[in-house]
């Protein structure tokens, strides 16, 4: 997969899991409280790993290829 399509891919990733957060923000306290296990399980960890894989992906895959030469 070239660099380009994997960092669109991250990209959208990122973004449409971070739209829920809105919601948890912006939304009524009352109506939120029920979706937090959600929040912490699930969204806020995708988020944090496709921003550390858009951020510093170009180290893993490096460390990956030296390693299987």
């Amino acid at each position: 997969m070239k660099p380009g399509t994997k960092r669109s891919i991250l990209r959208w990733i990122h973004i449409l899991f971070g739209l829920p957060i809105l919601g948890y923000i912006y939304g009524p306290p009352s109506e939120t409280v029920q979706y937090l296990p959600y929040f912490r399980f699930v969204y806020v960890p995708v988020l944090v790993l496709s921003g550390l894989l858009m951020w510093k992906g170009h180290l893993l895959s490096r460390l990956f290829s030296r390693k299987s030469s």
